[in-house]
């Protein structure tokens, strides 16, 4: 895999990798930015989000749970001092759907977890990753009833 950042001037960038698609990174005007894109550890915790997403939404479709709206939230917490590396993170998984079963959507997290994410797996070896779930019943997230909820590990 390859990646490249190309300087836009100031403290803007483009990255992009072997996929084709670009990203704006940038940085705050209180360091010299312009707030014109994402700092690069957003980016970091967008990537565990999505890895570990992709692989739960995947295998509950195979496991042919009906899934009408899901979101992945990623609360990482960083040190005070430079380099303000992540100390640890909680993962959310928000799903909501038709007879949602609790023992498909553990068992997805943990093949996520174990077996599917590399970021997850990376990030897992140098910090604690608390993993979380929450199932409601209805079309979507926003206005459904939570009927579950638990942790793994």
């Amino acid at each position: 895999m390859n990646a490249t950042v190309e300087w836009k001037g100031r403290l803007t960038f483009a990255g992009s990798a072997d996929s084709g698609f670009e990203v704006p990174l940038g940085s705050n005007p209180g360091v010299g930015g312009d707030d014109d894109g994402f700092r690069p550890m957003e980016l970091m915790a967008v990537s565990l989000a999505g890895c570990t997403a992709m692989d739960v939404i995947s295998i509950l479709g195979k496991k042919r749970q009906e899934v009408k709206d899901f979101r992945v939230k990623v609360d990482a917490e960083r040190t005070n001092q430079h380099p303000k590396v992540f100390t640890k993170a909680v993962i959310e998984y928000h799903i909501a759907g038709r007879d949602i079963s609790e023992n498909a959507i553990t068992r997805a997290i943990e093949l996520s977890a174990d077996t599917y994410c590399p970021a997850q797996a990376m990030l897992g070896k140098i910090m604690p990753l608390t993993l979380k779930y929450f199932i409601y019943e209805g079309e979507e997230l926003e206005g459904a009833n939570l009927i579950m909820e638990g942790q793994l590990g």
